[in-house]
């Protein structure tokens, strides 16, 4: 086993965002499985302490922890850098590409990676409209918040605009986006590593937050069943849409698997959920890497600008 030396670790955890609550959950599980091993790791919550409080308590690297807006989105990630602190995952272009699931779909569909069709909404959008070209069902999400936050499955173009003025309560840039239905599945990456496919079953029609996080009826399946190759070129296609981000360190990438077989890639995660429910850890734990030495690894990799 290779010895590191990460001298003092700031585990940031909390935040400001809508996720705040499994931030929580997460930096807690980091937090634990640092001591294990050893790891002078404390808890550090930027929506409680300015963040130079890092520089003036002697942190030498941060976990990061932090779930959407102001943890994922580039943000804290511009902050250490200005502090030299090095930190786990992507940069900071990377990290604000991947929460903007607009943006990505722009570079992804550049790159020739498949994403389901979409729109942009607005207030004035003629909804009707884009339910005929996008088809019924569909789904409306806020393009830059995470776990499903804000996200609805419309059936019926009269409700096109409900679910638009949901998804606007949380962010001012609105996608309708075509609904595949298939498979759900997961692709984790640690370091340029594919970590075995989680095929997840929902008991409702929806992969919602609820389903996420709290549901003991969500099933989730690794190894995923799939046949070797299939699983092999989701895991190549998943690393490449992982690297035209500009992704580093560890991710995960969400796609949808048609009846056909053809896979459609849905986002980027650039900081995942680390909480008991998480699907990096079930998938680090299909290839033998047991939650502490997936976190040990993670550290391991941190961004150094």
């Amino acid at each position: 086993m290779v010895a590191y030396n990460f001298a003092k670790v700031a585990v940031l955890l909390g935040g400001r965002s809508a996720e705040r609550d499994i931030s929580l959950q997460s930096g807690k599980a980091v937090l634990e499985a640092l001591r294990q091993r050893d790891v002078d790791a404390h808890p550090f919550d930027p929506a409680e302490h300015a963040l130079e409080a890092l520089l003036h308590q002697g942190f030498d690297r941060a976990f990061i922890a932090l779930h959407g807006r102001f943890g994922e989105d580039g943000t804290i990630q511009g902050a250490l850098e200005w502090m030299r602190l090095p930190y786990t995952g992507s940069g900071v272009m990377a990290s604000a590409l991947a929460m903007d699931k607009w943006r990505t779909k722009l570079v992804w569909q550049a790159a020739g990676i498949p994403s389901p069709r979409y729109t942009l909404l607005q207030a004035d959008s003629n909804f009707e409209e884009i339910a005929e070209t996008l088809g019924l069902p569909l789904i409306v999400k806020p393009a830059r918040e995470g776990s499903t936050i804000g996200l609805s499955k419309v059936h019926r173009s009269q409700d096109l605009v409900k679910a638009y003025q949901l998804a606007a309560q949380h962010d001012a840039l609105v996608l309708a986006e075509e609904f595949i239905a298939g498979k759900e599945l997961t692709v984790a990456i640690l370091g340029e590593t594919p970590l075995p496919i989680v095929r997840i079953e929902i008991a409702g029609e929806l992969y919602d937050y609820e389903a996420k996080y709290f549901s003991s009826h969500t099933q989730y399946f690794c190894p995923s069943g799939l046949p070797d190759e299939l699983e092999a070129a989701i895991q190549a296609q998943a690393l490449q849409a992982y690297k035209v981000l500009g992704c580093e360190g560890w991710g995960r990438i969400d796609l949808i698997l048609d009846q056909t077989g053809q896979f459609y890639f849905l986002e980027a995660n650039t900081s995942p959920g680390m909480t008991s429910h998480s699907l990096v850890p079930m998938a680090a734990g299909a290839a033998g890497i047991s939650f502490e030495d997936l976190v040990i690894r993670i550290l391991a990799l941190s961004h150094v600008e």
